[in-house]
């Protein structure tokens, strides 16, 4: 715990150069859509589909992220609005529930969500790049290290992947360096590469939707998909088949636990939205364009997912046989590689649609990374400035007005995953937590609205109460489903987070030594 000789976050912040306020309501809300837009609507919903089987809960499931995105994005612009500091939803739990929740959030964020995601983002960017050349493949090996054997303990499989450099992992290297020196320069100039992205990718996203509800109509898709058989296998009374772990036994479920399951992809799609809450120290006019862009942001890219998955009904069937010699045979369950977009488009224009659908992505990949990372590292600034993270973070670049350390560290950790290839494991395992910290972070807007009753809150929440109770109980159900049914997306993430706990004690007692 802190003690009253160490420097309060203010006086602290008050020492040396300032995070200089020059982000306007459009770059916050490009933040915002270009973190939660990266490759994931390009190829979850084949997935989802596997697992409902239902044209009508393949919409269903991402409705519910739907819902619970902006309700979150409601909730959090409330604490956003009254707390308006470099951190954002590690300051909101530091404030409302402790020092250690705030820790233990940062902590899972380096560790896993935000370098794993970025991780991904960045080798997903070379994956893609290898469609214009071939020689850039996750395949094609620079300096292989190993192969780290598959260790099965329980429900879940550890290891089970390679070591090294390929030309794949190498390129996502490359892009995290990049974007990171890019950020370095100043947050005028990451903001102005995520505002031309993020443009970008959100037109061709919006281009998707034009051209498959103007062009791509296909009437097989359309009489396979809608109609009476729109709502197939979505009653209340079917049950559908759900592995428990990996490798273990199947279990017949109702409507609303493979809903439940099936949002490890949908809401990882959409996550990152809380991301501009991280910058808050450099948004203009925050406690009015914080909310405005986090509302304005989520509606936007929620409104492009849920329409995204409607154009891919209108070109594709639903189901499909995985050996099918066409796109269409193989439909949305059994895409190539699960790239429903990239059929969609090869559907609509044949051969050209993959070379579209690769470059979209290229453009979407790179503004997801660079808002990542713009955002990612102000929280280990803020954290270091608690005395809780390397002290080298809490220091801005006296010119630029970055935390360079910060930018760094994380460029390196991201590094190290993107070699290891482990990310894509961690990003399993962090779904249940990444939604009990959002469970955590609502809840603290009952505690604060308690605690400090006449604090300035320039906006309020919509539907308060009910409306974040709504999303609190929606996560809860999520995480019961997952812990009951998937526990190798649950176990191992609680436990990275439980470890934060010691790392913690170590850190207060260094800074209270340091204080003292």
């Amino acid at each position: 715990m802190t003690t009253s000789t160490r420097p309060t976050p203010t006086q602290t912040e008050a020492a040396g150069p300032h995070l200089v306020q020059r982000l306007g309501l459009f770059s916050s809300t490009a933040i915002v859509v270009g973190s939660m837009i990266g490759s994931g609507i390009f190829i979850v919903p084949a997935e989802i589909s596997r697992g409902v089987g239902s044209p009508a809960l393949l919409i269903g499931a991402w409705l519910v992220t739907a819902v619970m995105t902006i309700i979150g994005a409601l909730s959090y612009g409330e604490l956003a609005a009254m707390m308006p500091s470099a951190g954002g939803q590690y300051v909101y739990l530091r404030e409302a529930l402790g020092p250690m929740w705030g820790f233990l959030f940062g902590w899972t964020l380096f560790l896993v969500i935000q370098t794993g995601t970025i991780a991904a983002v960045a080798v997903a960017f070379g994956k893609f790049l290898g469609v214009f050349f071939p020689v850039i493949s996750s395949s094609h090996w620079l300096w292989h290290f190993g192969h780290v054997p598959a260790i099965k303990l329980g429900p879940m499989v550890l290891g089970n992947m390679d070591l090294g450099v390929n030309t794949a992992n190498l390129t996502g290297i490359i892009i995290v360096l990049v974007l990171t020196g890019i950020n370095i320069l100043g947050v005028r100039l990451g903001a102005l590469v995520q505002n031309v992205f993020t443009t970008a990718k959100t037109a061709a996203l919006l281009g998707l939707v034009i051209l498959g509800f103007t062009f791509g109509r296909n009437p097989a898709a359309i009489a396979a998909n809608f109609g009476h058989n729109f709502w197939q296998g979505a009653s209340w009374h079917a049950l559908h088949p759900v592995q428990v772990g990996v490798g273990g036994p199947i279990a017949m479920v109702g409507l609303l636990a493979v809903l439940a399951v099936v949002q490890t992809g949908s809401l990882f799609s959409a996550d990152a939205w809380n991301n501009v809450t991280f910058t808050a120290g450099e948004i203009k006019n925050p406690k009015r364009n914080l909310p405005l862009s986090l509302v304005l942001g989520t509606v936007i890219v929620i409104s492009l997912f849920v329409a995204a998955n409607f154009v891919y009904l209108l070109v594709l069937p639903l189901h499909g046989d995985p050996h099918g010699a066409t796109v269409a045979a193989r439909g949305i369950q059994y895409a190539a590689e699960d790239r429903v977009a990239t059929a969609v488009l090869q559907q609509i224009f044949q051969n050209g649609g993959a070379f579209l659908m690769a470059g979209a992505i290229l453009i979407s990949t790179f503004g997801c990374a660079n808002g990542l990372i713009l955002a990612g590292a102000r929280v280990y600034y803020a954290m270091s400035r608690d005395g809780l993270f390397f002290k080298s973070t809490s220091k801005l670049h006296p010119r630029y007005k970055t935390p360079v350390a910060a930018l760094v560290i994380q460029a390196v950790w991201t590094c190290f995953l993107c070699l290891t290839g482990s990310y894509s494991q961690l990003l399993d395992y962090i779904i249940c937590t990444e939604l009990i910290f959002y469970i955590l972070t609502i809840a603290c807007l009952f505690v604060l609205r308690r605690r400090r009753p006449d604090a300035e809150r320039p906006y309020r929440a919509v539907g308060y109460p009910v409306l974040p109770a709504i999303y609190i109980g929606m996560a809860a159900w999520i995480c019961v489903v997952l812990l009951r049914y998937k526990p190798q997306f649950t176990w191992p993430g609680l436990l990275i987070v439980l470890l934060g706990i010691p790392v913690f004690a170590i850190w207060s007692r260094r800074g209270q030594a340091v204080a003292d």
